[in-house]
């Protein structure tokens, strides 16, 4: 399975989704993690340029390149929220804390 996560500097769960600066992505199986990739994603400074439409697009076209099965994070907005769902991706919302532990914890649901 793989889960996204936003990221904050300290390896905890960072803010909402659209606006991650970083994200890891992290394959699970078995209950561990067995690879852990960051990436700057910028989408904090992306997110005012151009429409709503087209930042979707961006984040849309990372989670399917990478295969997304689940994100992790603060908060993701409802429109965000209604794309995720049509692509069958599972949000976990809430989550504060150790990054690592979130996503195990998601991958575990």
């Amino acid at each position: 399975m793989i889960v996204m996560t936003t990221l904050a500097g300290s390896g905890t769960v960072g803010g909402g989704l659209g606006r991650a600066t970083h994200v890891a992505l992290a394959t699970v199986e078995g209950g561990e993690i067995r690879s852990w990739d960051e990436h700057e994603v910028a989408w904090d400074r992306l997110h005012d340029e151009g429409t709503e439409g087209s930042h979707h697009a961006r984040i849309v076209t990372f989670l399917r390149d990478h295969q997304v099965e689940v994100v992790v994070a603060m908060g993701i907005g409802e429109g965000m929220q209604r794309v995720l769902g049509n692509m069958g991706i599972r949000p976990v919302l809430g989550v504060q804390g150790d990054a690592r532990d979130a996503v195990l914890q998601a991958a575990a649901v």
